[in-house]
């Protein structure tokens, strides 16, 4: 690991040998550590690590201080400021974003959830064997009715079995209080569910109908035929999940935001730093990553406000829009930060954006450290280094 030392000027940066400990790549952190608890509620291209979160928090702050995320994707600052005493707040624009973090961090009467989740379960359990065996003469044929299409893009990635399956289970979660945590279950089988290769979950291209080579499983895989399954497998998952951090949580608060960072209002807060990872230039569709349930639950979509979409690509346009957009944001929650406040931003900086998006935001370098990512799950498991930009607030 290398370490690089600001000099006295703002975008000449020079880099030093100077080891970094530990290993931020966090190569011997096995993968249940690494998706530990509610982490892994659902997945989310491009969050956090939390041991990297945790390492800072440890080094930089103390309890009882106040963390911004202002890009808090999937909540993974304000799980790990809470086990560490820490009071958080995350700002993010996506609807299901906040939906995943939400319900990461509430507070549940953890009884009535797992009872809710099994009833849930159990019926849909019944709705299946009713759906595999409705052309027999039985009484199941009565019970219950084929439920109601809308989505193209469902029909189109599911089989019709998998479908009926998790519409019945949608048009269900009406009826329980901790709805907001059978979404996320269903949300989660649905991603499972659909007709795509066993080792393409993150960026499916097309939906696959017939056998293939699994480069995955090592042998010839046939597309998955039901939602069944996965909605038993992350219903008994969610409740081992939502059990173990709440074990662990403290009385910190954790609060969630839905709204733009170039324009939230946070009076109420002064906040002792940040940590936080924003969005990379063209790299990722926040939106497209989690379609399927943009179409189960009606999400609105706000990719057209996102910083630095995958559609604008990478352009030297899309560059100087993103810094744009990256300056705004930092400028308008400059102004809730404490005299003194530390802001830590994560980011895969091979453009050399940052050091001029620090000095507009009102930003002096302190330290940039670099780290491998390393035991990415996707197909495309290419590796590539982060930047950690150590900020503090001019004067």
């Amino acid at each position: 690991m290398e370490l690089i030392i600001p000099q006295t000027t703002k975008t000449q940066i020079k880099t030093s040998t100077t080891k970094v400990k530990p290993d931020l790549s966090f190569r011997d952190v096995p993968e249940y550590e690494r998706t530990k608890h509610v982490h892994r509620l659902h997945p989310y291209l491009g969050k956090f690590i939390p041991q990297l979160v945790e390492y800072f928090l440890k080094r930089y702050f103390k309890k009882g201080n106040w963390i911004l995320d202002p890009f808090s994707g999937s909540g993974t600052l304000l799980i790990e400021a809470n086990v560490l005493g820490m009071n958080s707040v995350g700002v993010e624009l996506s609807e299901f974003n906040c939906l995943i973090s939400r319900v990461k961090t509430k507070k549940y009467n953890l009884d009535k959830v797992e009872k809710e989740i099994k009833d849930i379960l159990n019926k849909t359990k019944e709705f299946s064997q009713w759906y595999v065996n409705r052309e027999q003469k039985s009484i199941l044929s009565t019970k219950f009715k084929l439920v109601t299409n809308d989505s193209d893009y469902l029909q189109k990635w599911l089989s019709r079995r998998a479908l009926q399956e998790i519409l019945f289970y949608r048009n269900n979660i009406i009826h329980y209080k901790n709805r907001e945590i059978l979404k996320i279950i269903l949300s989660r089988a649905t991603r499972s569910a659909r007709q795509i290769p066993h080792y393409d979950l993150a960026r499916p291209k097309k939906p696959i109908r017939k056998e293939y080579w699994c480069i995955k499983h090592k042998r010839y895989c046939r597309p998955i035929d039901e939602a069944l399954k996965f909605i038993n497998r992350y219903s008994l998952d969610t409740i081992r999940r939502l059990q173990e951090f709440d074990r662990l949580r403290t009385e910190a608060e954790m609060k969630t935001v839905r709204s733009d960072t170039r324009k939230v209002n946070l009076p109420s807060y002064k906040f002792d730093g940040i940590f936080t990872s924003p969005p990379y230039v063209g790299m990722i569709d926040y939106h497209d990553q989690h379609n399927y349930a943009y179409e189960l639950f009606g999400f609105k979509n706000n990719e057209t406000k996102e910083i630095g979409p995958m559609k604008a690509g990478k352009s030297n346009a899309a560059k100087e829009k993103y810094k744009e957009g990256m300056i705004d944001a930092f400028r308008n929650v400059s102004k809730y930060l404490k005299s003194g406040a530390k802001v830590f931003v994560v980011v895969n900086d091979r453009d050399k954006l940052y050091p001029k998006i620090a000095e507009k935001s009102g930003f002096r370098i302190k330290e940039i450290l670099h780290r491998p990512v390393l035991m990415r799950t996707e197909r495309d498991n290419i590796q590539y280094s982060e930047s950690i930009y150590y900020l503090t607030k001019a004067n």
